[in-house]
């Protein structure tokens, strides 16, 4: 599969132009009237923000920002170190200190940043961390906790995550939590359950859960510690099973009715079984194949948590080089944050994401002319990222060579299709230095390209880190309650994949490009813009399409694109900025509306400058000062809100119809989104502003 070659590529634009030209000069550009005054302010304020990002150069030359999510990281680290009989683990008094600092008001913890309620799942797997490490049930923070959990109706509408921790702690039967049969890692790759059809982050989670589900694994906590508070009514009166949902169809009453015949399977016969011992081996196995080389699992928190308590069970000793290096990863900077006498351990880390991030930003801003070494250290460790292995993506398509890029410091099972795009988008402006040729960097760049080809699904667009992971089935069964158990297309992903091709110069009519914008069409919501999967939300997918379609020489004057500028201006708040809220992938007056962000007005402007409308140039004039005024003295601008998605909850992975009345009983969840996962990339603020106002600034040159 060679969709390009060194010896015939084309001519190409250089990387982060997406929309105007760096020198072309338009015919319809806005007269410079649009943009006086602020010419001189756009000049000082990216000097200034590029400065203040060069400052945060790690010394290899890459860049990487804290990611933050909610407590349940901290709340089941505590309880995993609990379950492994590391009840004084210096790190567990750390993580209970961040968690009252993360407490709410109300004594509930939340999903993000100023979410109007607190989440259920997230306060009682904090409440019952905080129990393990010896808080007393009447402690104020507890007690209230124990209040708001009881005015939501109690534990009765957990999520199945937090009904497994109550289980492994012996505060929940694991006759109750949904059976995940080790016996499944033997199914036929073209079986519909089998483990490859799962989501990359959902299958290598449900492994070692597995073993500890068939092991019905548990560490009680002491007597005085019980979470008795949270069963008012007694163990005794407490209905354990998983409440039915509103809309639920025949496939998932049999799942349920399956899940309770595979319990009653293994109470009876399956628990020292020959064929289930020889199953849980072959997990055993898989799980310490795929150990990332920092550590951890998947370059997430969930198989590396579950991966260590997994291997413990089954008599794994600490001095085991596996379970010592997973152990060893909780003091890697790389994953914990310390403030204080507080610590965090992030759900991920972002490094080759936020490098590739920043050299897009400071090309954009022309900033080889102050910072080449600097940008030239990063360009090299990036190139250095480039995995050369397959991974779990290969199980489907074994005959394509790999050339993806990772997210994480160590993950090399698990390239993403987002990554490899701004890579080579990244890449892309030093592909005719010399020095950069010797260094095989159009090898890498071919790699990539058609990596990405190869992968792309057969409806035309990309998910992360499959090809065609979309069998909504799997989305019925009982384990999959917790959110996105699937990874299917998303535009978002696209977009960036075409605008790589775009940079690259590939040709137009080149089929897999044709595929995508098809695809990135056919998506595009009635009233003009794009849901976004991986960031928050349609100001994200939408602020990501425009410059996509600009990169491949779409003609920016059809009226689909009209009308999704028409939508940015639309949602521009009177500050100049653009906001909204992680509950707008639950409500529909959230959508494109809630406190106005650095990141996210960047978004928008970047969508409006690619597609260059005289008409939008004052709303472009109006975003830039907001984010001129909000910079801060040394260059930096602050962003509490999350602006970033791990997954909406909706359990299918992709946009949904948000109008539908039952919707919030069908998901059991409503704007707190107890099903998603919310994040905060610290450097988003950063980076997009700088992307934004250097486009703008090449806008106002051209129109003078």
């Amino acid at each position: 599969m060679d969709e390009m070659n060194s010896e015939s590529r084309p001519l190409r634009k250089q990387a982060g132009t997406s929309g105007p030209d760096k020198t072309e000069s338009r015919p319809d550009s806005a007269p410079a009237a649009a943009f006086r005054g602020i010419d001189n302010s756009l000049t000082h304020t990216i000097s200034s923000a590029c400065k203040w990002l060069m400052e945060q150069q790690k010394p290899d030359g890459h860049w990487v920002g804290s990611v933050a999510s909610n407590a349940s990281m901290e709340a089941e680290w505590c309880l995993a170190l609990w379950f492994l009989g590391l009840e004084d683990h210096p790190l567990r008094p750390r993580l209970g200190k961040a968690l009252l600092e993360m407490q709410r008001e109300d004594g509930s913890w939340g999903i993000y940043y100023g979410a109007g309620n607190g989440d259920i799942n997230a306060t009682v797997e904090s409440y019952a961390a905080l129990r393990s490490l010896g808080y007393a049930a009447d402690d104020p923070a507890l007690s209230r906790a124990s209040t708001w959990i009881a005015s939501k109706g109690g534990l009765r509408n957990v999520r199945v995550f937090t009904r497994y921790w109550l289980a492994l702690i012996g505060e929940w039967p694991w006759e109750k939590t949904p059976n995940l049969p080790p016996e499944i890692i033997w199914f036929p790759n073209k079986f519909v359950f089998s483990i490859y059809n799962f989501a990359q982050w959902a299958r290598a989670t449900l492994v070692p859960l597995a073993i500890l589900s068939a092991r019905r694994s548990s560490r009680p906590l002491r007597p005085e510690d019980r979470l008795d508070a949270l069963f008012p009514a007694g163990r005794e009166n407490f209905d354990y099973e998983l409440p039915p949902r509103d809309g639920q169809d025949l496939w998932a009453t049999f799942f349920r009715k399956t899940d309770r015949a595979l319990h009653w399977l293994q109470t009876r016969f399956l628990k020292r079984n020959t064929m289930r011992e020889a199953a849980i081996r072959h997990m055993l196995e898989w799980i310490i194949r795929h150990q990332d080389a920092d550590g951890g699992w998947g370059g997430i928190q969930p198989p590396w948590v579950y991966g260590l308590m997994a291997l413990h069970g089954e008599d794994y000793q600490f001095h085991h080089p596996v379970m010592a290096k997973g152990l060893a990863a909780l003091d890697d900077p790389g994953w914990r944050y310390d403030r204080g006498d507080a610590s965090w351990v992030q759900a991920t880390n972002s490094p080759v994401w936020d490098t590739m991030l920043a050299l897009m930003a400071l090309h954009d801003a022309d900033a080889e002319t102050d910072f080449s070494p600097e940008m030239d250290k990063a360009l090299g460790w990036l190139l250095e990222r480039q995995v050369r292995v397959k991974g779990d993506w290969s199980v489907k398509l074994p005959d394509l060579e790999p050339g993806g890029w990772a997210f994480e410091y160590a993950n090399d099972r698990y390239p993403d299709t987002d990554d490899t795009a701004v890579a080579l988008i990244a890449l892309a402006a030093c592909r005719d230095r010399e020095e950069w040729k010797s260094r095989g960097v159009e090898a890498a760049i071919t790699r990539g390209v058609n990596w990405l080809v190869g992968m792309q699904s057969t409806c035309g667009g990309w998910g992360a880190f499959d090809k065609d992971n979309n069998r909504a089935l799997l989305s019925k069964i009982p384990f999959c309650d917790f959110g996105e158990a699937l990874d299917p297309p998303s535009v978002d992903v696209t977009a960036h994949v075409l605008e790589a091709f775009g940079v690259l110069g590939l040709p137009r009519d080149m089929p897999a490009l044709q595929r995508g914008l098809a695809y990135i069409r056919a998506e595009q919501e009635p009233d003009g813009p794009w849901f976004g999967r991986w960031g928050v939300n349609y100001l994200y997918g939408t602020g990501a399409v425009l410059p996509a379609l600009a990169a491949i020489g779409e003609d920016m004057t059809q009226p689909y694109i009209g009308k999704a500028c028409d939508w940015l201006v639309a949602h521009q708040q009177e500050n100049g900025g653009w906001g909204e809220s992680c509950a707008s992938y639950m409500e529909i007056a959230s959508i494109g509306r809630g406190p106005t962000t650095p990141s996210q007005t960047a978004w928008a402007l970047m969508g409006l400058i690619a597609a260059n409308r005289k008409q939008d140039h004052e709303a472009i004039v109006r975003g830039c000062r907001y984010l001129i005024d909000l910079q801060q003295a040394d260059g930096h601008w602050d962003e509490k809100e999350f602006t970033g998605t791990g997954f909406p909850g909706y359990g299918v992975g992709q946009t949904i119809k948000l109008d539908d009345p039952a919707l919030t009983s069908r998901l059991q969840q409503g704007a707190e989104l107890s099903r998603a996962f919310m994040l905060r990339y610290d450097l988003y603020r950063q980076f997009f502003p700088i992307m934004a106002l250097s486009r703008a600034a090449r806008l106002l040159k051209s129109s003078t």
